[in-house]
């Protein structure tokens, strides 16, 4: 059965003191993950940050720590198979490709895992889920993108649902992330769709209370997922 787990966008940290502000949403928020947008400029129309990037938190963040963060990389590039070794020599734990990127993504599934990183797929709200599935069995986890993916802040849009739905029926044993727009007002029809794991940005890293923000996100999904496990 698949658990809850919540993981902040730090797209939406003050990068002048991104170190303090994961440190102050993992410390006082009680995450396991930290998500990673890596954009390009080309794939997506705007670039963040890469590697150097990554390196830099995981010294904040060390592998030898009694509860590690999981780095989750969202890499909104084109070729997405020319970062791997770089990602996962900087400190990433899981490597989320996508399907709109690449013309084998098979090839990139198999780069991924030779690297030691956990292999994931995310689609474009344009992309029908169908084209997930004879990839599946061999990925970690699928990430429905709820908003167009290049830009933080984005509103949710709800009629994404339904790839999840879709997903959680046919893999209930997979990790399904949904990544825009989620913070309280929108947890309730993602949890319900069948998503597990959580991503949010400006709800979590702009909260007077991260903690707060995180338990009610963490709570909704947690009992979605009993009310799965029990129908």
């Amino acid at each position: 059965m698949v658990r809850p787990i919540i993981s902040p966008s730090i797209l939406a940290a003050d990068f002048a003191n991104l170190g303090c502000n994961c440190k102050k949403v993992v410390n006082t928020g009680g995450v396991e993950w930290l998500h990673i947008d890596v954009m390009d400029g080309h794939f997506v129309p705007n670039i963040s940050f890469g590697s150097p990037v990554i390196s830099s938190l995981r010294k904040v963040f060390p592998r030898d720590d009694a509860k590690p963060i999981v780095f989750d990389c969202h890499m909104m590039v084109s070729e997405p198979e020319q970062w791997i070794a770089d990602i996962a020599k900087a400190g990433g734990d899981s490597y989320t490709f996508h399907f709109e990127a690449t013309k084998d993504p098979a090839k990139v599934i198999n780069l991924i895992k030779q690297h030691g990183l956990k292999a994931a797929m995310a689609v474009k709200p344009g992309t029908p889920i169908e084209e997930v599935y004879p990839y599946a069995d061999d990925l970690d986890m699928v990430l429905v993108m709820t908003v167009e993916p290049g830009f933080g802040g984005q509103k949710f849009m709800p009629d994404m649902m339904e790839k999840v739905e879709k997903l959680r029926v046919k893999y209930p044993n997979l990790d399904v992330q949904v990544d825009g727009g989620l913070g309280k007002d929108t947890i309730e029809p993602a949890a319900k769709a069948g998503a597990n794991v959580i991503v949010a940005g400006t709800s979590v890293f702009a909260a007077q209370d991260p903690k707060e923000v995180v338990e009610i996100l963490k709570e909704t999904v947690s009992r979605e997922i009993e009310a799965r496990a029990s129908a």
